[in-house]
């Protein structure tokens, strides 16, 4: 066998592509790329990440809680007798919604579309129930839970607050079971 022929797999002067393959790899890419550089790239990339949300996260806890832009007066307190409703809309010009002064004096609000089909809702005063004529479907007034007819969901409530004798809106929330 010639010197040539004795040339070893790894060697750089053979002609064989599947062996030249090897020579692609480069043990100083194992020294730049190893785990306490990934650790420490991570690290790094979690402060700063930390460090950017910063004033958002100061200005949060600086609100002293009260959303203005939420905040939707309804009507006068002493305009509303206990036993009658009001339609007004809330949070948009698009969705309306009910408030109710129900017969024990306590003020109620809910969107004013039937869950079922999206029918308008209607305060019933002798039964002390939200009647939806579409599909005969009721509503407790006080819990927003449908009680007879097809509707299963019960009506968003919106809440409300009383200050200084005016009703207003100041949230939705949407509930399931």
């Amino acid at each position: 066998m010639s010197d040539q022929n004795k040339t070893g797999r790894n060697q750089k002067d053979t002609t064989d592509d599947m062996i030249n393959l090897v020579d692609n790899l480069n043990r100083d890419n194992d020294l730049k790329y190893n785990r306490r550089s990934f650790l420490k790239s991570a690290v790094g990339a979690s402060v700063a990440l930390g460090v950017a949300t910063l004033p958002i996260s100061i200005k949060a806890m600086m609100n002293d809680g009260e959303e203005d832009d939420l905040r939707y007066e309804i009507a006068k307190l002493s305009d509303i007798k206990k036993g009658e409703s009001l339609n007004f809309n809330y949070p948009t010009e698009e969705e309306p919604a009910i408030l109710v002064h129900t017969k024990d004096g306590e003020l109620k609000a809910y969107n004013n579309k039937c869950t079922h089909l999206q029918c308008p809702v209607f305060y019933e005063k002798e039964e002390d129930v939200l009647l939806c004529p579409c599909h005969k479907g009721f509503f407790d007034v006080n819990s927003g839970h449908p009680i007879a007819g097809p509707p299963q969901r019960e009506l968003p409530l919106i809440e409300l607050e009383v200050k200084g004798g005016i009703v207003y809106a100041i949230g939705r929330k949407i509930r399931h079971g």
